[in-house]
């Protein structure tokens, strides 16, 4: 994704994908937060959390702490109802940051991601939701590392 995508992002939504940092620290170690995904399935259309961090900063819950904070903003600023998130199978770490931010997964809503080619061991995607409501009970509990 381009610098000005997500600036037209952030202009047509009013939300998109922040730069992360780490204060007093590293001046940027990813992307994270909220976006439309640019393709079509049996959940969109839909606003899903996101977060791509550099590797060296895996681990240390950044990833969690910035999603909650896309989370609130998403639900508290602009009043969305539902956020989605998404994954390969096999990403384990992006998975079990979906569980820590209280998202849930239904095993009918995963999917084949349609810009993944037919056989890539990336193509099978798990859906997680997270409404509202299931949000502002858990938005209070501490993240867990």
């Amino acid at each position: 994704m381009s610098m000005q995508s997500i600036r037209d992002h952030f202009d047509r939504h009013g939300f998109g994908l922040w730069a992360a940092e780490v204060i007093g620290g590293a001046p940027f170690i990813g992307f994270i937060g909220l976006a439309i995904p640019s393709f079509e399935a049996h959940f969109t259309p839909c606003v899903e959390v996101g977060y791509r961090l550099a590797f060296e900063h895996w681990g240390n819950g950044y990833a969690t702490e910035g999603a909650r904070a896309a989370l609130a903003f998403g639900f508290e600023s602009t009043g969305l109802q539902e956020i989605v998130a998404m994954t390969a199978v096999g990403n384990a770490r992006s998975r079990r940051v979906m569980e820590k931010l209280g998202m849930r997964r239904n095993p009918a809503d995963d999917f084949d991601h349609p810009n993944i080619a037919g056989g890539h061991p990336l193509r099978r995607h798990l859906l997680y939701r997270l409404r509202a409501e299931d949000f502002r009970t858990t938005a209070s509990l501490p993240i867990a590392r």
